[in-house]
């Protein structure tokens, strides 16, 4: 496995950042469907808007997340890109088998 670049873990612990509270666990959760009016956010989890705003900012900057304008309206959905990206880095940092030979290098 090739070493990532420290841009590589940058990117990263921004992604796991953005996924380690559980208010946006929930806003992914509840916009994991499709795409949904900030309104539709704010009343399903009962939270003010200004902590929402706040949330899905950090889901935005991250890359999880993208939005769109409609009128007065801000429409979220999830980036599958992103989620993929997140996959791909958990299927790189997995507990490989272990080797069959092991060399004592403490001895």
């Amino acid at each position: 496995m090739a070493t990532a670049a420290p841009a590589d873990h940058a990117r990263t612990a921004r992604l796991f950042h953005a996924l380690s509270d559980e208010v946006r666990l929930e806003i992914i959760a509840l916009i994991g469907d499709g795409e949904h009016c900030v309104c539709e956010i704010t009343s399903a989890l009962d939270i003010a808007q200004s902590r929402l705003s706040f949330h899905l900012k950090v889901l935005k900057d991250a890359g999880l997340v993208t939005d769109r304008r409609d009128g007065r309206w801000v429409y979220y959905t999830l980036s599958r890109d992103a989620f993929d990206e997140c996959a791909e880095v958990l299927t790189e940092l997995r507990p490989r088998a272990k080797r069959a030979t092991i060399t004592a290098c403490c001895s």
